[in-house]
């Protein structure tokens, strides 16, 4: 049922070149937050949860209208203020100031535990805005695709010496919002994915849109497609309806070792995001209700089987990597006391992008044309021609990339790249090549705005993992530079009490006004992740360091 004061009928963007807000920034910013609940976006638009368990766009349905409602009124000289998915107040700011600000989810430390926060979460307190659901700028699983389709392709660099993953084959677990990118970025590098889901419904979505290619009828016919196409170096995923925590175990059994192995269901939610194994979605939801308690102590055990198998494959050979889902951390409660002894792909695979300001770069048309995205792809293809990886992409997601909701690219892109795409793309809208503005943002997980030690600051070189001003600077040096709205988040990725990071986006509409934000904002941004790392002690970081456009203080 929809609550009373939600919509009857499903949210699309706007799409077009006109305004029912008063600006191009608060507009953005609407037609964001309407796109984040698209039913081709969002995984339960009904309830407001855009992806990731429970991430949410927007506290309540009340809370929805009262967005949409200020945000057309909002003027340009007005900041609106969101207290975890609530509008709370229209303040008196200037016309560079950010047209949003917004928190979700921060607790006191202290109080900052699973139990506490969804305890004030039903009482209607807090919203889990996970990480772009709640700042307004999801993509769909284009977004989660590109950093896939980045850590594998470093991992077949780093493990197996090759340029892709040709003749290797994946086993992971998860085909939602985030895992359901898994099978395309296997296939986009040329290998074989077997993923394994307990929801039909995940399956049937991933393979309706093309990210998934076959479903098995069962294990044994999962794994004969598996051998087929590896001895053939034929890219293929397929899809298995049923439980890890069964056919892990069942793989180290029989001896099948993959190539890769990993674990992309949303684990760090241990309500929704994991089901028991013996347990349907229908049976798992009556526990739930009925005994919560047991129904943890269920999950917890199934989580700790999986994780052995992982183990067990890793010491017969297999390359394995947590995918930042608290996967780890969850094992470890649940009995697997070495589960660490799984890898982090940050510090395994990413770290080294991160160190030089690279990571998840997006941008979304605010016209709803998709020839506005291509003509961007091949602006890209024209003018960072010397960087071959992104070529690459840029060619892969143009052919291979279905557009979910308003059509967006992702790519990585680092210092000194993104500002000149930002100076570029205006260019763009300014001489009417592009039919309205663009929106550039960028995921959370990114190269200076998150501190998490689980996944993107695992095994920082100087032992800082856990140190939090970094993402608290970024949003605030986000916030003086420009950007049309910059938001705070508690939790997302791995789970509440792990992370706090920070998101922002700033609009390209081809004036001069945007053309100096989008300069500052696209420079400070990544030029914070190149300062964080360099602080680290990371060689590249202060080498870029020491000839960029920023200063690091040196003594007197």
């Amino acid at each position: 049922m929809t609550e009373a004061g939600g919509p009857r009928a499903p949210i699309h963007a706007r799409r077009g070149d006109q305004l029912e807000c008063r600006g191009w920034a608060q507009e953005a910013a609407l037609r964001l937050l309407m796109n984040n609940l698209d039913p081709e976006v969002a995984r339960d638009p009904e309830h407001l949860i855009v992806y990731g368990g429970r991430g949410k766009a927007a506290r309540d349905w009340a809370a929805y209208d009262r967005l949409v409602a200020t945000l057309r009124s909002l003027a340009d000289d007005e900041t609106l203020v969101v207290q975890s998915g609530k509008p709370v107040g229209v303040f008196p700011t200037h016309t560079e100031a950010p047209r949003v600000l917004i928190a979700n989810a921060l607790l006191v430390p202290r109080w900052a535990t699973d139990e506490t926060f969804w305890d004030l979460e039903a009482r209607g307190l807090t919203m889990y805005g996970q990480m772009t659901a709640g700042s307004w700028i999801y993509i769909g699983t284009q977004g989660i695709l590109q950093g896939t389709y980045e850590t594998l392709a470093s991992l077949a660099r780093i493990e197996f010496g090759a340029h892709d993953l040709a003749g290797r084959w994946m086993l992971s677990s998860g085909l939602g919002e985030m895992g359901g990118a898994q099978p395309l970025a296997v296939t986009l590098l040329g290998g074989v994915a077997l993923l394994v889901d307990v929801d039909r419904r995940a399956i049937e979505r991933r393979r309706s849109k093309e990210y998934l290619d076959v479903v098995a009828t069962d294990l044994d016919d999962a794994l004969a497609r598996v051998r087929a196409a590896v001895a053939e170096r034929r890219a293929l995923s397929v899809g298995l309806e049923a439980n890890a925590a069964d056919v892990y175990p069942e793989l180290v059994r029989r001896n099948v070792l993959p190539d890769i192995v990993s674990d992309q269901t949303a684990a760090h939610d241990l309500n929704v995001g994991y089901i028991p194994r013996g347990h349907t979605l229908g049976a798992a939801q009556e526990l739930r209700q009925r005994d919560p308690a047991q129904y943890r102590r269920e999950v917890l055990a199934s989580i700790a089987l999986e994780a052995r198998a992982i183990l067990e494959m890793i010491r017969r050979g297999a390359k394995a990597f947590d995918y930042g889902n608290n996967f780890r951390a969850q094992a470890r409660e649940g009995g697997v006391a070495n589960a660490f002894d799984i890898p982090g792909y940050v510090p395994a695979y990413i770290r080294p992008l991160f160190a030089v300001g690279s990571g998840p770069f997006r941008w979304v048309a605010l016209s709803g044309e998709p020839d506005d995205i291509r003509r961007i792809d091949a602006m890209i293809l024209r003018e960072f021609s010397e960087n071959a990886p992104l070529m690459r992409w840029i060619r892969l997601a143009g052919a291979r990339v279905r557009f979910q909701g308003l059509p967006a690219r992702i790519c990585y892109m680092g210092y000194g790249d993104r500002e000149r795409f930002g100076h570029l793309v205006n260019e763009l809208v300014a001489r009417g090549e592009l039919r309205a503005p663009i929106a550039i943002g960028r995921d959370h997980h990114d190269t200076g705005s998150v501190a998490s030690p689980y996944r993107e600051t695992e095994r920082m070189r100087d032992g800082s993992d856990a140190i939090a001003d970094w993402p608290i600077l970024n949003a605030l040096l986000n916030a003086v530079s420009g950007a049309a709205w910059v938001s705070v988040h508690h939790g997302g990725g791995v789970g509440i009490g792990n992370s706090i990071h920070g998101g922002l986006v700033v609009v390209a509409d081809g004036t001069k006004d945007a053309d100096r934000r989008l300069g500052r904002t696209l420079h400070n941004d990544p030029a914070l992740g190149v300062a964080r790392h360099a602080d680290a002690g990371y060689p590249e970081s202060i080498e870029i360091a020491s000839r960029a456009r920023f200063r690091i203080p040196g003594p007197p």
